[in-house]
């Protein structure tokens, strides 16, 4: 081989082994500044975060395997964090409202014949059924009562309506799946499976725990 032409393979070489360096920097440059801007966000967001399961999530998610927390725990929590977050904490009002959520639930908890969902949903069956069940993003025909914790009633119906479980609360989203037809029970729904730190205009206020009594007639997948 000719001293020229072995001086040519030379630089080949190692101009593709710079382009390699360069596509390994870059790609573990992204990543490096995606976490940098991720944990500085989390940082000032969740001050002590337990750095191991943020890591154990992220992974696991990444990578498609199986969540060590169902999807339902997940969002409850998430959406808890976030009513915390858009909060305004040093309001009395609010304050005195989530403290008057957490006794409601914690009485209602306590009450004969109640059973707690994953989701912190509180179930006591009225009736049995034995039918199908409805779809995660089925439709759900229902008689219902929707009241405040004191007793006031904020919503029926005195006909049977359909609804899609994408276009209701999270706390039927979650409860309703589960339910089989012909079944009536009574559910509790705190207000992050709700209305949350914002509420429904006049009607129900900020950090409302719901109670409904439905009916389920008819489910489809």
């Amino acid at each position: 081989m000719s001293r020229h032409l072995f001086f040519i393979l030379c630089m080949v070489c190692a101009t593709a082994q710079a382009v390699e360096k360069s596509a390994t920097d870059d790609a573990h440059d992204l990543a490096y500044s995606l976490g940098a801007s991720l944990g500085e966000r989390l940082r000032q967001d969740v001050p002590d975060l337990q750095i191991k399961a943020l890591v154990e999530g992220l992974q696991q998610a990444y990578l498609g395997k199986p969540l060590a927390l169902k999807d339902e725990r997940i969002e409850q929590i998430l959406a808890e964090h976030q009513a915390q977050l858009n909060a305004p904490s040093t309001t009395p009002q609010f304050e005195a409202a989530l403290k008057t959520e957490q006794k409601f639930l914690i009485e209602e908890k306590n009450r004969p014949g109640v059973q707690q969902l994953s989701d912190g949903i509180l179930l006591t069956e009225i009736k049995p059924g034995h039918g199908a069940k409805a779809g995660p993003h089925g439709k759900v025909q229902v008689l219902y009562i929707g009241r405040l914790p004191d007793g006031t009633v904020f919503d029926s119906n005195r006909q049977a309506q359909w609804f899609s479980l994408d276009s209701v609360i999270d706390g039927w989203r979650s409860a309703l799946p589960q339910m089989p037809v012909g079944a009536k029970w009574r559910l509790v729904i705190p207000s992050s499976l709700a209305y949350g730190a914002e509420g429904a205009g006049d009607v129900i206020p900020p950090y409302t725990p719901l109670v409904f009594e439905i009916e389920l007639l008819g489910a489809t997948t």
